[in-house]
């Protein structure tokens, strides 16, 4: 998504924030907002991402998850294959306080400094994890009131 989509994301949710939708109160911008990231690994290679994604993305969502940005942080791996078309290899869902935090391209930024003395080796291992890929993608999801 480039940075204009982006910012046209953004203001459509915050527009609907403040707006009704078929009856129902739309999303407000003060309520949390999850993401769910799928990650299809090349094959023998998801435990090698896994423990980098561990290794140099998870202290930076923790560190945001204690400032209050995130509420909750989950991961997931499949106990079973599937096809190819469907297979996912590693799923993290992150739970942002609002859906302003979890557009901010820069949220976890200032925490890079503090936790890796190493930048330039920080920036290789993470080019390292995403030339592991295949494929990434996120879905966005709301909960569906059952009543």
């Amino acid at each position: 998504m480039n940075s204009s989509s982006l910012r046209f994301l953004i203001s459509l949710l915050l527009l609907a924030g403040s707006t009704r939708l078929n009856g129902q109160t739309a999303v407000s911008t003060s309520s949390a907002f999850t993401v769910e990231n799928y990650y299809k690994v090349k094959w023998g290679f998801s435990e090698e991402f896994i423990s980098l994604w561990k290794k140099n993305h998870y202290p930076l969502l923790k560190m945001a998850k204690e400032k209050g940005d995130i509420l909750s942080v989950i991961t997931e791996q499949p106990r079973l294959h599937s096809g190819e078309d469907t297979r996912w290899d590693f799923k993290v869902t992150i739970v942002f306080k609002n859906a302003a935090l979890a557009f901010d391209a820069n949220l976890t930024a200032p925490y890079k400094k503090l936790l890796y003395a190493d930048q330039e080796k920080l920036m290789k291992d993470e080019q390292h994890r995403f030339e592991l890929l295949i494929a990434h993608w996120d879905v966005m999801t709301e909960v569906v009131p059952l009543n």
